[in-house]
């Protein structure tokens, strides 16, 4: 802000600043009634000692004008309090008016006296009067500097005027000094401006700042107290007051910290032992927080008091509630050491408390178990009923599991469907066995979830705790272990844990380390089987199938490969390098010839399968119609809509699409219905008593029907030519393979046997021949 009197008085002014400016006019009523009483005694003075009776008339003049001046002074000091700003300038123009009339008369009255006569003693009393009034208003009139110059010119302007025209040289020089001496006046009056309207705005300013401070102080959200070094109270906000119920005459100056303190003990805020611990600290001046808890136990609040020591001495005590906080953490505690969904301990609280109970048990001669349990056909229920549903059957195992537990046992859930149960204080191995058999009874009765009747199983794997230094983290590992040999047996049972399966778990640990990096070093080989058709005996398709020749185990099975893969998730990648390289061979066989790829049910769900394949046709050559996709009825039973649309946009690619091992599983006849396949491979063990008639009705039935859907029809697993002949007899069957034709043979081989096959016709009781010829 910039001060006005420093070039003009400001047009517009804050209310304050112009409040205070028109107070400086009205201020000192008793230098205005001096000065009037003391020009009305001089005029009557000057008019007695010259006789002249025109000084006569100023005497009444002054006097009236005085009088209006002290009716208005009085007037505005009885009601200064209550104006408004209209008012206040209404004043200010009344104040000016009569200001200058009285000044227009004092200067007439100096004039006249100077120019009417040539009393030296009127002209001197004339004078003193008048300066004395003008250095008066200087002191009185500075808040408005355009008021007092007016002022000050009408009173003094005539009497410089008048003491020249006397053209004496005494006079004349008389006149320049009044002149000088008005322009000071005028000058320190503006002097005096400036000082006043400075601490006007300071004033105004630090009025602000304490009224800001104020308004922070009460409207912060924590409760503040500021003790002097004597211990008595400097500052107090509302919200201290407020928090802790504190009467409003507590917050005065003379309060001490320990009757602030004492109020709050006594208005149930904190409790006295609290109050003796808060009190120390403030009066030792230790920086220090203290966490207070609330007497009252159904208000369950929590309070911070955080003692700040001050430089020159005494303290700030900051108060906080933070209960929200500390529930807030309890609950954040509670979520990492808690299954948010069925409350029960988490694996990390789980693994501590277990650390702690083993710690305890083994200096006892009782002894423990580790259940691991898991869920059977769970996932089932999750894709089937949804997620919500799953959720609500999770809580119901876990209800179940609370109940047949004893106080001391330790049950958590591991996460997903997996749960886990320490045993403590048993006598014997049967007792986690007779455990575990409840279990495995009570989660296998049926559950009703949200008006569904829900059947799932358990398996459990249990692990002794040793006399010696067993820690949790091997229970886990072996109950694991335990756990993964019960469901290798058939699941809804329960199997101890025994030295052995470390020793394959460490085998299959080590097979899968071979097989990743067999994968990165394509370490694998294709074999092919031929698929003959049993009309023309030409082979019309060859299945690529892995194999993997193991620099120690030697030649490994698909069987033992293809679990492992999937259970790794590597089952996507090798399937995309078996894709590629199929086709790439396929390219080398006669155009007739096509490859048949298997697809796992992951492969076949992988998000990019379909341009997979395509990449795969494209950088090989391979025309879509010559690859063949085998698929197996679990691929089906996943998102049926997902699988009808990759399926059909395959099929408009021109890919043909086989269901392998039909026979095995559901075999839902739906299937040959609503999905667009082109071949049905029945499996070998519709083989197994074909000789019988019953067996051989079944294979025809089913050959037949997927023949009259249009599709073909080929057997697996053909090894006599008796089988042969049986399965030709009706024609319905469309391809036979098995080792009656061909093994699986190396893409060397096959390569002779496609030729053998097309080179020539070869009749059906030769078929076998020569494909053993071309095998040796």
């Amino acid at each position: 802000m910039q001060f006005a009197s420093q070039s003009r008085e400001p047009d517009q002014a804050s209310p304050t600043i112009s409040a205070a400016l028109t107070d400086s006019l009205f201020e000192a009523p008793g230098t205005v009634l001096t000065g009037i009483v003391f020009s009305a005694f001089s005029a009557s003075l000057t008019a007695l000692k010259t006789g002249q009776m025109l000084l006569w008339g100023f005497v009444p003049l002054l006097i009236l004008a005085g009088a209006i001046r002290a009716f208005d002074l009085s007037r505005y000091q009885a009601q200064k309090s209550v104006l408004s700003a209209e008012q206040a300038a209404s004043w200010q123009r009344r104040y000016q008016v009569g200001a200058l009339i009285q000044a227009a008369v004092i200067g007439l009255w100096c004039a006249t006296t100077l120019l009417s006569s040539d009393d030296a003693i009127a002209h001197m009393i004339a004078l003193s009067v008048t300066t004395g009034i003008v250095a008066g208003g200087a002191g009185r009139a500075y808040g408005r500097q355009s008021i007092f110059r007016l002022q000050a010119t009408l009173i003094f302007g005539p009497a410089v005027v008048a003491l020249a025209l006397h053209r004496t040289p005494y006079y004349v020089a008389m006149s320049v000094v009044c002149a000088a001496f008005l322009f000071s006046v005028m000058r320190l009056s503006g002097n005096l401006h400036k000082i006043f309207l400075r601490a006007v705005v300071a004033r105004e300013r630090e009025a602000a700042l304490a009224g800001q401070f104020d308004t922070a102080l009460n409207n912060m959200p924590h409760g503040l107290c500021m003790f002097r070094i004597d211990g008595q109270l400097a500052v107090m906000n509302h919200r201290f007051a407020a928090m802790m119920s504190l009467p409003d005459n507590l917050a005065q100056s003379n309060t001490t910290a320990r009757e602030i303190v004492a109020a709050c003990v006594e208005a149930g805020s904190i409790s006295a032992a609290s109050g003796r611990v808060i009190i120390s600290d403030i009066e030792t001046a230790q920086a220090k927080e203290i966490i207070t808890a609330d007497p009252d136990p159904r208000r369950n609040r929590s309070l911070s008091w955080t003692v700040q020591p001050m430089a020159d001495g005494g303290a700030v005590v900051l108060l906080e509630d933070i209960t929200e906080r500390r529930n807030a953490e309890a609950r954040i505690s509670h979520l990492a050491r808690y299954d948010d969904l069925t409350a029960l301990p988490n694996r990390v609280n789980f693994r501590d408390e277990i650390e702690r109970l083993l710690a305890v048990a083994r200096h006892s001669e009782s002894l423990s178990a580790l259940l691991f349990v898991d869920l059977d056909q769970f996932k089932q229920v999750n894709d089937t009923l949804g997620h919500p549903c799953g959720d609500q059957l999770l809580c119901a195992v876990a209800n179940r599991l609370r109940e047949m537990l004893r106080p001391e046992d330790f049950v958590a859930r591991f996460g997903g469907d997996e749960f886990v149960v320490f045993q403590q204080n048993i006598s014997s191995a049967e007792d986690a066995a007779s455990l575990a058999r409840r279990i495995v009874e009570r989660l296998s009765e049926r559950y009703r979830i949200d008006n569904h009747l829900v059947e799932i199983g358990a398996s459990v794997g249990i692990a002794l705790a040793s006399p010696d230094d067993t820690s949790a983290d091997t229970l886990l590992k072996n109950a694991d272990m335990a756990l993964y040999r019960a469901k290798a047996d058939g699941r809804g049972t329960f199997c101890f844990f025994r030295d052995e399966m470390a020793a394959t778990v460490e085998a299959r640990r080590i097979l899968e380390l071979d097989l990743r990096k067999a994968l990165a070093n394509e370490e694998f080989e294709l074999f092919y089987q031929p698929l003959v058709n049993l009309k023309s005996g030409k082979i019309t398709t060859c299945e690529a199938l892995l194999r993997w020749n193991h620099p120690v185990r030697g030649t490994v099975s698909p069987i033992d490969i293809i679990p492992v893969a999937e259970d790794m998730g590597l089952i996507v990648d090798l399937g995309r390098w078996i894709l590629r390289r199929a086709c790439m061979e396929c390219m080398k066989w006669p155009e007739g010839v096509s490859v048949a790829v298997n697809f796992s049910p992951q492969q076949f769900h992988q998000r990019d399968v379909l341009s997979e394949i395509r990449y795969a046709l494209e950088v090989s050559g391979l025309p879509a119609h010559r690859l063949e996709i085998e698929i197996t009825e679990s691929s089906l039973l996943r998102n049926t809509q997902l699988t009808h649309d990759i399926l059909s946009q395959l099929h408009a690619l021109g890919v043909r699409i086989s269901l392998d091992d039909f026979g095995t599983g559901y075999s839902s006849l739906s299937y040959l219905h609503n999905f667009p396949m082109q071949k049905v491979k029945i499996d070998r063990s519709f083989l197994e008593g074909i000789d019988s008639d019953r067996p051989l009705t079944l294979l025809r039935g089913v050959a037949r029907l997927s023949a009259d859907l249009g599709m073909a029809v080929v057997v697996e697993g053909i090894e006599t030519n008796e089988q042969l002949e049986l399965i030709s007899a009706d024609g319905t069957v469309t391809e036979g393979q098995g080792y009656l034709f061909s093994r699986p043979v190396p893409a060397v081989r096959v390569r002779q046997l496609l030729n053998a096959s097309h080179g020539r016709r070869i009749p059906d009781d030769q078929i076998a021949l020569v494909s053993s010829r071309s095998i040796a």
